[in-house]
């Protein structure tokens, strides 16, 4: 066989006790080593990636075994920006789910943030998003204002028998378990950061182009230098938290 050939009857093989791995390793052509060895180190790191995400759903597994069915992750993204809602988002995921890039939003890229946001939503059993305004904020405070839209992405499954929420605790008859870190430690709940950190980029890049000037587009109303400098010059916008510092200072 050609390197060529070997490398794409490589790229199609996912056990390492493949026969034909055996078979190539004693090939001495330098070309079919460094694919071989390049095959083992991706596997490496495949499996490693398997194990973590393995790891990522004990929590799932452990009320799979109690008779629960219907295991909704919940989280939030936008408490801290000086603009903007916070949104919320909550997912029930099929028990077979098996998407190891899965992990908290923060730890990913953009891009593959975005990939993974549409295989959620074609694979999940169901999810939805909760938003609290930025005026919703200032009526209720940062930390019910997510409560709230935490409740509201809750009540849009269509159906759900127990929580795992991100270090929040519900005021809901429904059986719940708060989870310190929790984006990093359960998989449901890392599906709905990600779900609630692409919807909150898109609103976000939208204000950008209604309010220019702001830097909308790449901080998502966190309060950057280019953001303040934002506030500075233009003053503040409708989407202004006006309970926040400086925003409140500036009234």
């Amino acid at each position: 066989m050609t390197i060529t050939e070997i490398k794409k009857k490589l790229s199609m093989i996912t056990d390492k006790n493949d026969p034909f791995l055996k078979k190539i390793a004693t090939d001495e052509r330098k070309g079919v080593q460094k694919l071989l060895n390049s095959w083992y180190k991706n596997y490496k790191k495949y499996e490693l990636k398997k194990q973590n995400f393995l790891e990522r759903t004990k929590y799932e597994r452990e009320l799979y075994s109690k008779g629960y069915s219907y295991i909704a992750g919940v989280d939030e993204v936008g408490r801290g920006p000086l603009a903007g809602p916070v949104v919320t988002a909550a997912v029930i995921l099929p028990k077979n789910f098996s998407l190891y890039d899965v992990d908290d939003s923060k730890k990913l890229s953009a891009k593959t943030r975005e990939i993974l946001f549409e295989k959620i939503k074609e694979q999940a059993i169901s999810y939805h998003i909760g938003i609290c305004t930025n005026d919703e904020i200032d009526e209720y405070n940062i930390y019910e204002a997510t409560k709230k839209a935490m409740i509201e992405a809750i009540t849009g499954l269509n159906q759900v028998d127990y929580l795992l929420i991100d270090a929040m605790t519900l005021d809901i008859p429904i059986p719940q378990k708060k989870i310190i870190h929790g984006d990093s430690l359960s998989v449901s709940i890392a599906a709905a950061s990600i779900l609630a950190k692409v919807t909150r980029d898109k609103i976000m890049a939208d204000y950008a182009k209604k309010y220019p000037g702001y830097d909308f587009e790449n901080n998502a109303g966190y309060g950057t230098k280019n953001h303040l400098q934002g506030i500075k010059k233009y003053g503040i916008t409708p989407i202004h938290r006006k309970t926040f510092a400086p925003i409140k200072n500036l009234i």
